[in-house]
C-alpha cells in the first residue's frame, strides 16, 4: 500500500510554471493534524476485510527557513488469511525556494524494519538529480518538476484565482525515489462547513474558515504508453492555510477515509527573510 503518498495530503505540486512563482505565496499555518482511519471499501480481489488506524502530520517551517514535514501513517490491515500491521515514518526538509528536498522513510511491518529509502534530490537547469543513499547509494536523473510544498502553494493559487482543473507533476521521495508522478487536479467551490460537519469540533476556531473540496489524481510517468488509470486518487477539503482534512484515499481494490479528530496550530514565524 503507498502510504508513504499520503503526505501529498498536507503538501501538495505545480507545472513548470510554478518552478518560479511569479504570485505571493500564500502563508502555510505551521500545525499538528491528527487523522482517524477507516476503510471505506474493498473489493474481492483485495482480500481485504477490515482497516483501521491513524495519521498524523506534522508541518513547520517558512518560505525563509524551508518546510520541514513530519509524517506517521500507522494502519492494522486484516485479511481472510491474517492480520498485518504497517507503520511508515517519514521526514522531510524542502528549503524555501523549492530547490532541494531532503527525505528518509522508514518503513516497519509488524513492528520490524521492512525498508528505508533516504537521499535529496536537487533542482537542476534540465531536470532532476536524487541523490540516493539507502536503500544503496546510488543517483537517479529525472525529469523537471517539483516539490511537495510548492504543489499545494500552487494548488491554493489556482483555487484563489478560480482555476477548476489543470494538471502538474510532482518528485515526492516517495516508494523507490524514482520517478516523477503527473497529477491532474479538479478544485470545486469555496464553500463553509455545515454545522452538521463531523469535524468541527477538531477544528475548533477555524470551524468557520471556507474551503475548496479538491480531487487529484496520480499517474506514473514512468509507465508511459499515455496511461488513463491513476494509480491512486485522493480527495480532502483544502484550507487557505494548507490545513486538509476529510480525506478519502482511492487505490483501486480498495480505499479509506481520513476524520480529522485533533489539530494544534504553532505560532506563524515572523519576520522578512534575511539575504
Amino acid at each position: 500500500m503507498r502510504a508513504k503518498r499520503l503526505v501529498l495530503l498536507a503538501t501538495l505540486s505545480t507545472s513548470l510554471l510554478s518552478l518560479t512563482p511569479a504570485f505571493a505565496a500564500p502563508v502555510l499555518a505551521p500545525h499538528r493534524a491528527v487523522y482517524d482511519l477507516v476503510l471505506d471499501q474493498a473489493s474481492d480481489r483485495s482480500g481485504i476485510t477490515g482497516l483501521s488506524g491513524r495519521m498524523v502530520y506534522e508541518f513547520n517551517g517558512s518560505a525563509c527557513e524551508g518546510y520541514t514535514v513530519k509524517f506517521r501513517f500507522v494502519t492494522q490491515i486484516a485479511t481472510n488469511e491474517n492480520t498485518r500491521l504497517t507503520d511508515q515514518q517519514t521526514t522531510t526538509f524542502e528549503d524555501g525556494e523549492g530547490k532541494t528536498f531532503s527525505f528518509v522513510t522508514k518503513s516497519f511491518v509488524d513492528q520490524n524494519l521492512d525498508r528505508e529509502v533516504k537521499g535529496t534530490a536537487t533542482r537542476e537547469a534540465n531536470g532532476l538529480k536524487v541523490a540516493l543513499e539507502k536503500p544503496s547509494a546510488g543517483s537517479v536523473d529525472l525529469a523537471k518538476t517539483q516539490f511537495p510544498t510548492q504543489h499545494l502553494v500552487e494548488l491554493i493559487d489556482k483555487a484563489e484565482k478560480g482555476e477548476t482543473f489543470y494538471e502538474t507533476s510532482l518528485f515526492d521521495g516517495s516508494e523507490d525515489a524514482d520517478k516523477v508522478m503527473t497529477t491532474t487536479v479538479i478544485v470545486g467551490k469555496k464553500s463553509e462547513a455545515p454545522d452538521t460537519d463531523p469535524e468541527r469540533p477538531a477544528l475548533a476556531a477555524l470551524a468557520k474558515d471556507k474551503f475548496w473540496p479538491v480531487d487529484i489524481a496520480y499517474f506514473d510517468e514512468s509507465k508511459g504508453g499515455g496511461e488513463e488509470v491513476p494509480e491512486y486518487r485522493i480527495s480532502f477539503k483544502l484550507h487557505e492555510n494548507g490545513l486538509t482534512r476529510d480525506l478519502v484515499m482511492d487505490y483501486g481494490d480498495f480505499s479509506m477515509t481520513g476524520k480529522l479528530v485533533n489539530l494544534s496550530l504553532f505560532p506563524v514565524p515572523q519576520g522578512e527573510c534575511k539575504p
